[in-house]
């Protein structure tokens, strides 16, 4: 399902009759490969710096070792062998028809268990290092934390596309901006209107509208048309362009309405570490049914023109009695 029109006025000057036409095409972009890290070690003393290049090229080298030479990730248990000693994971084991890839060999069912024991005594830093992580973990520690290190990269947010670009958040936002053709504006409240000219006929569609910038961050405003059931909802709902801490610092509000009536929703937006599709199941955010959409667009029914306004602040910790103060958007 496609907009007919959709409208993004400051609160300042609300005029209906002025309509901007967005036209959100969608993209597909190669992935961005995993940044390399490279590790170097000094000191003075001449001796503590001989063991510890020394120490450094064993790491390196046995990292090297535990290397998939399919996946070029790297092995956990149980680490497999042919008969010639070459080695893979076990996710690849199954991927090449249990036949080496090195030497072409029949793998069987043996287990690499010196390699594994080796591996037990690395400790090596995070992956996300030259992102800023600083950590460093024992091997089979490391894969749960880089999972959800803080420093790892966020997944493009668009939600009109399965976009594969990951980046930090300043390349993202470039990315929407640039890529996506995402409108961006600065401010803390908003205003948008929905029009669609056959309300009858609801696919499961997603937009992205805007995203805005304010507190120094950037917020996501989303709106989606899908089947809830049997029957079609609308739902609009933000999202945090950060990590679930952050995320928490901040409030929001939705409101729709029209005939004397109105719909309100309050709460606090979502990190982009969940997927747009994660919060919609959720209903995590203002969702209205279609009879009470067409209701606030009054007329005869046959245009849904929904107008949705909002704003955004951050929860401030009051020093005195320890309770969350509103610091409002200027």
């Amino acid at each position: 399902m496609e907009l007919d029109s959709i409208e993004c006025v400051p609160s300042s000057d609300l005029t209906d009759e002025d309509e901007i036409h967005h036209h959100h095409h969608l993209h597909h972009f190669p992935s961005v490969s995993k940044p390399h890290t490279t590790t170097t070690t000094t000191n003075n003393n001449n001796n503590n710096n001989t063991n510890t290049v020394a120490s450094s090229f064993h790491s390196t080298s046995v990292h090297e070792l535990l290397e998939c030479p399919v996946c070029t990730n790297s092995m956990y248990p149980p680490i497999h062998q042919c008969h010639n000693g070459h080695t893979l994971c076990s996710t690849c084991k199954t991927r090449v028809h249990n036949r080496c890839p090195t030497c072409r060999q029949e793998l069987g069912d043996i287990r690499c268990l010196a390699l594994e024991k080796v591996a037990e005594s690395l400790e090596l830093p995070c992956k996300y290092m030259s992102l800023g992580c600083p950590e460093i973990f024992p091997y089979y520690s490391k894969l749960k934390h880089e999972n959800l290190c803080n420093f790892r990269p966020y997944n493009c947010p668009y939600a009109g596309s399965e976009c594969v670009i990951v980046g930090d958040i300043p390349f993202l936002v470039t990315h929407l901006r640039d890529d996506h053709k995402v409108d961006m504006h600065s401010g803390c409240t908003f205003n948008h209107r929905y029009v669609k000219s056959n309300p009858r006929e609801v696919e499961n569609a997603t937009w992205m509208l805007t995203v805005f910038h304010c507190f120094g961050q950037y917020f996501c405003l989303h709106f989606e048309a899908f089947q809830l059931g049997m029957a079609p909802v609308y739902m609009a709902f933000l999202r945090f362009m950060g990590d679930e801490t952050e995320a928490r610092n901040y409030s929001y509000s939705l409101e729709v309405g029209g005939n004397g009536r109105k719909l309100i929703w309050e709460g606090m937006p979502r990190s982009i570490r969940d997927s747009h599709r994660k919060v919609r199941d959720s209903h995590d955010g203002l969702v209205i049914q279609r009879n009470m959409a067409l209701f606030f667009s009054g007329g005869d029914r046959k245009e849904l023109k929904l107008r949705v306004t909002g704003r955004i602040w951050k929860e401030q910790q009051n020093p005195e009695g320890g309770a969350c103060i509103p610091n409002l958007c200027s």
